[in-house]
């Protein structure tokens, strides 16, 4: 997703009845996004148990009457948080007498890259490596985490993913 247009927190109690009895619950999120109305619940898989799957079940009914999508969240997507650890190493301090932040970020100003090839349009694309992931762990530089970081993982302009 680009972005939300409103985000609601705990946007209203469903009661609801089934074959055990009565329930209620409260949703986590309502989202409008890209135009369409979002439901949703934020629960870790393993913490899902079965009056939970009564209540979400519960919830996607309440969703699909009023025309609106619905999803449990239950974790990142595989390979994020390898991601995010990767990044996180270089987020100490760091000289740049070469200046190469400064070429790395001048680059993608012009256009995306691709990590390698970014890297390349520097003095020292082998110090420039170190630099780039640095850039992406202060989001001055911006790359979607959906896949694994490499040479093809392509590099934005902080804030355009």
């Amino acid at each position: 997703m680009g972005g939300f247009d409103e985000v609601l927190a705990q946007p209203f109690r469903l009661r609801f009845a089934w074959s055990e009895g009565k329930g209620a619950h409260i949703p986590d999120f309502l989202v409008l996004a890209a135009g369409s109305w979002w439901l949703l619940d934020v629960r870790p898989a393993g913490l899902i148990g079965e009056e939970d799957e009564v209540r979400f079940a519960a919830a996607h009914q309440a969703a699909a009457a009023a025309g609106w999508r619905y999803a449990v969240v239950t974790g990142w997507r595989r390979g994020v948080l390898a991601g995010l650890d990767a990044l996180s190493v270089r987020r100490r301090p760091m000289t740049d007498p070469l200046g190469l932040e400064q070429q790395l970020l001048s680059a993608v100003h012009r256009r995306p890259w691709q990590f390698g090839e970014l890297v390349d349009q520097t003095k020292v694309p082998a110090v420039a490596r170190t630099h780039a992931v640095r850039l992406l762990w202060q989001r001055r530089l911006a790359v979607d985490l959906a896949q694994p970081l490499g040479d093809r993982t392509w590099i934005y302009p902080a804030g355009t993913v």
